[in-house]
């Protein structure tokens, strides 16, 4: 005789409820652990493209400066403000490459750099700016004694090489009869052997919430962000860099 089959048992209502719970929890979990890999993803990210930029623009100025040539008119201004944005403005011998044919008519140009605050997408975004004036103008300048000028800063001409910039420093050095480097003294006839640079950049996560000039200047809520200046390099929203470039000629043009 066959005993009778034995009855399907299916969940109870408490047995179902817990389950939810629990697979609540386990997706909860899992959306915590996207969401971490993605904010650190993005700081990578940005760190990463930071670098790159910071790299690029140092490329450059050494690239400017290699080949300067000191004039009584050049410009190496040092700032005073917390966070320091200083001006350069040196003449340079460029490439062909680099100039039109049109205003080109040697190899002579002028350079400059320093900060500004330009609007983009509607927000404020302190950048690094380059200046650049063709070897016409340079020469026009030379023969009238109207050098100054070139170091000028023009809108629509200059543009940025570096955005989000906390701080610029180019401090000029030169070297002491035992070889050391020190700070050099200003004179219209020799120029420094080097200049001593440092870079702030602020990550993409910190500048995204700058948005207008008293932010850069660390006055408002979103600014105090930025801190100060000497703990920089322990800040995680900013990058700092820093390189020593050798000016190209030590001799007054």
């Amino acid at each position: 005789m066959k005993s009778a089959p034995e009855k399907l048992r299916g969940f109870t209502l408490v047995e179902l409820l817990v389950s939810m719970a629990i697979g609540t929890m386990v997706l909860l979990a899992a959306a915590s652990l996207l969401g971490s890999s993605g904010d650190s993803y993005e700081r990578v990210g940005g760190g990463v493209a930071t670098e790159r930029e910071a790299r690029a623009l140092i490329s450059q100025l050494g690239s400017d400066l290699s080949t300067a040539v000191f004039h009584k008119d050049g410009v190496i201004e040092k700032s005073g403000e917390s966070w320091p944005a200083d001006k350069l403005g040196f003449l340079s011998l460029q490439p062909a490459g680099a100039q039109t044919d049109k205003e080109r008519i040697g190899d002579l140009c002028a350079v400059n750099y320093y900060i500004k605050d330009e609007t983009i997408a509607g927000k404020t975004v302190r950048c690094l700016m380059r200046g650049f004036r063709e070897s016409k103008d340079t020469f026009a300048a030379l023969e009238n004694d109207t050098v100054a000028p070139l170091f000028s800063a023009r809108d629509k001409i200059d543009e940025p090489v570096a955005f989000g910039v906390v701080s610029f420093e180019a401090r000029p050095k030169s070297r002491d009869a035992s070889g050391a480097w020190i700070d050099w003294v200003e004179n219209e006839t020799k120029a420094p052997e080097a200049l001593e640079l440092r870079l702030v950049v602020a990550r993409r996560e910190l500048a995204g919430r700058l948005k207008t000039s008293a932010d850069w200047d660390g006055e408002t809520p979103a600014g105090k962000q930025l801190g100060s200046l000497a703990e920089a390099h322990k800040n995680r929203y900013l990058e700092v860099y820093g390189a020593m470039i050798r000016f190209g000629n030590h001799e007054a043009l």
